[in-house]
């Protein structure tokens, strides 16, 4: 006798919205759509104020259940899924998901216990956790007293999403941390995994070569001043140029604009919005691909999109970035986040030997092909029919 597909409901963020983890829930989405024991596909989508259109067919639906920074989106999200009872619901998470100001992020993050508590299976990809973020580093720049109700705060909201039946993460520290401070059974690691699994990337062009990359969502931890920086003085010497690709982050509306304005200048590009139809020429016009990350709030998904298409790394030796570096086989040229010359110093050692450039790009190529982004929805569904 045939299995019964199951019709699974996920909630997430889809492009064109600038919400965190848009990019990973669209291909998410898509691997749950192909996976053989799923037979409906209900995604939960942010009600995007530019009216978003999205890719649908007979067996996939997308409805706007929640909008970023609003307080009624858990309600939202309960009454839709009582609506459509769904066999699961995947909840993709990272902790600023739901809004850029406190109340509406912290009470977004309810949602998944109020899911369970309507009677239906709900799984959270958690993306991040709350003791591995440094505050600070991360531009939340408050006193002692201060960051301590911070961190207290997120240990409650911890302590919420593991209500979920089952909670995914995608590092293995993260998994270890959250058993032994939380005493949860129910959380599980599912890697990031790639989004995409191109052929073997072919050798860049001179243009490519010494064009630099950098792509995201700029403003808090991200910050980009330094590289400029950094190209500008290996334009005194070299013919180098920076991309600077992607959106402000939620929490700092403007900051490109006001970059652009104080720090641009000749090879210096600031292409904004990347389209997911336009990600792969934008990867595999540079070589290289630069994170000036002063902290890291999770795995990084660019650093497994760079991957796929075969560009090196120039990363700092910290955080998330370092735990992938030494679990999941990347490789990089690493540089000292606030020391003058370091990122610079980087930089031209892979300009400046072509080969040794190509070898770390080929390596971050198969580091990303170990595991394709269908095998994380396989294992989602897996661990879900432990309590379905």
């Amino acid at each position: 006798m045939p299995m019964r597909k199951r019709h699974v409901a996920i909630v997430t963020a889809l492009p064109p919205s600038r919400t965190t983890l848009s990019e990973y829930g669209h291909h998410l989405v898509q691997a749950l759509h192909d996976a053989p024991e799923v037979g409906e596909v209900t995604v939960l989508a942010e009600d995007h104020p530019t009216g978003g259109t999205y890719e649908t067919s007979d067996r996939m639906r997308v409805v706007p259940a929640w909008r970023f920074n609003s307080l009624l989106t858990p309600l939202r999200l309960v009454q839709a899924l009582r609506r459509e009872q769904p066999d699961i619901a995947v909840f993709n998470l990272h902790f600023s998901s739901f809004g850029s100001s406190r109340p509406a992020a912290a009470l977004g993050l309810f949602a998944p216990l109020l899911a369970r508590l309507a009677g239906i299976t709900t799984v959270t990809v958690l993306h991040n956790i709350v003791e591995t973020v440094d505050l600070e580093a991360a531009g939340f720049r408050y006193g002692r007293i201060a960051q301590r109700a911070m961190r207290a705060i997120g240990t409650l909201l911890t302590w919420v999403v593991l209500r979920s039946h089952v909670v995914t993460t995608t590092m293995p520290r993260y998994v270890e941390i959250l058993r032994r401070k939380y005493r949860a059974d129910n959380v599980v690691l599912v890697p990031h995994g790639a989004f995409e699994i191109p052929p073997p990337p072919p050798a860049r062009d001179e243009l490519g070569r010494r064009r630099i990359l950098t792509f995201g969502k700029f403003g808090t931890y991200k910050k980009v001043e330094p590289l400029i920086d950094a190209v500008k003085r290996l334009q005194e010497t070299r013919e180098v140029e920076l991309v600077i690709a992607g959106t402000d982050s939620p929490n700092a509306p403007g900051y490109l604009a006001a970059v652009e304005a104080d720090h641009g200048g000749p090879g210096i590009t600031f292409a904004g919005y990347v389209p997911e139809a336009d990600v792969p020429a934008t990867f595999l016009g540079s070589a290289i691909t630069v994170f000036p990350y002063t902290s890291t709030t999770g795995s990084s998904g660019v650093l497994h999109q760079a991957g796929s298409y075969g560009c090196a790394a120039v990363l700092p030796d910290i955080g998330d970035l370092a735990d992938l570096l030494a679990e999941e086989g990347y490789a990089g040229e690493l540089f000292e986040p606030g020391e003058d010359g370091s990122l610079a110093e980087a930089l031209a050692r892979l300009l400046d030997d072509p080969d040794r450039c190509d070898e770390i790009g080929i390596e971050n190529y198969y580091a990303s092909c170990g595991i394709p982004i269908g095998d994380v929805a396989s294992w989602i569904l897996f661990h879900s029919g432990a309590v379905a």
